[in-house]
């Protein structure tokens, strides 16, 4: 089958970043995270698990570059000597061959430009880490890119409940599809049981499922409630962060993910929906912007020729999107 040694190799990243994370969201404390230029919080697991993905795949696949979220230069700040130091105990408990040099260098293999030629890699390895330090949902993110299409991701979610029917089930799962092959899911205890996924046949927007991300500054809230409000859907929302909300609809958990846009001029990251994007896909979700238009993954590390997300379960896309698209006029007029 095509790519597969390519997604035995992700998944073993993803697998070692997972119980990675894991271990940290257990022992989180204040020495652990720091406030990036943006504000935006990043921690030991961040940065420990960018390191053991991409030297995991170093190994395994030299020549591929790789478009990650983090890199090293605030590891190298004198002031965050004890971040650092504990971001590579972190990763040796894991892979015990890395060494300071080596955590900095794997960290670094993140700064491709990405683009629409030829391969590469692409990782959030905390895709929601306001989540994570919440104690509640995140994910490791892992796609693989050529010429511009997403053929390859893989998800691992270490606190969602393997049975989405029963949120008191074994927590911790791992999502992956190839393209043209597929979607399927498996235990973090046991990546080998895998089993086919698929959304949910709901034909009514009425009665889908909304999913959206907690925190505000990522999507929309009053937009999404007024959409589902349009649709005629008295179903609740449920909320939850990262790329788990792919997971939920690629898995019939949820109809319906909006990430609508809070202020102009964002450019979504690619590695904030390629993995997803696949999965979904390749579980029979549709996807789009919100104004309808394909994702384009071939312009560097942003979508940005892209705003927002719609991600749906099939029978109901088109009703979703149009209902979208008309939210945006209507805020446009008022």
């Amino acid at each position: 089958m095509p790519f597969q040694q390519e997604l035995n190799v992700a998944k073993e990243a993803v697998l070692k970043a997972s119980l990675l994370c894991s271990a940290a969201q257990r022992g989180l404390v204040d020495a652990e995270k720091h406030d990036k230029a943006d504000k935006s919080p990043v921690t030991v697991a961040d940065y420990g698990a960018q390191a053991l993905v991409l030297s995991t795949l170093a190994q395994a696949f030299p020549k591929d570059p790789a478009v990650g979220e983090e890199d090293s230069s605030d590891l190298r700040k004198p002031e965050n000597a004890e971040l650092f130091a504990r971001v590579v105990e972190y990763a040796q408990k894991i892979d015990g061959s890395l060494d300071a040099d080596s955590v900095l260098a794997a960290i670094d293999r993140g700064n491709h430009a990405g683009g629409a030629d030829g391969r590469f890699w692409t990782l959030d390895p905390i895709d929601g880490t306001k989540g994570f330090l919440r104690g509640e949902q995140y994910a490791v993110a892992l796609a693989l890119i050529e010429n511009g299409q997403v053929v390859l991701g893989v998800l691992g979610c270490p606190n969602l409940p393997v049975d989405p029917a029963n949120p008191d089930s074994e927590k911790g799962c791992i999502l992956f599809a190839v393209q043209g092959q597929g979607a399927f899911q498996a235990p973090l205890s046991d990546i080998a049981a895998a089993v086919p996924i698929s959304t949910d046949s709901v034909s009514e927007a009425a009665h889908a499922v909304f999913c959206e991300s907690v925190e505000s500054g990522h999507t929309a809230h009053g937009r999404s409630a007024a959409i589902a409000e349009a649709l005629g859907t008295a179903v609740e929302p449920f909320r939850m962060d990262s790329q788990c909300k792919y997971a939920a609809v690629s898995r019939g958990q949820a109809s319906v993910y909006l990430r609508l846009p809070t202020r102009p001029g964002y450019e979504e990251k690619i590695w904030d929906h390629a993995a997803g994007y696949v999965v979904l896909q390749e579980a029979g979700g549709k996807i789009a912007d919100t104004f309808g238009q394909p994702l384009d993954f071939s312009l560097g590390r942003t979508l940005k020729n892209n705003k927002g997300i719609v991600a749906t379960s099939p029978a109901v896309f088109e009703t979703v999107v149009k209902a979208v698209v008309a939210s945006g006029q209507s805020s446009k007029a008022v």
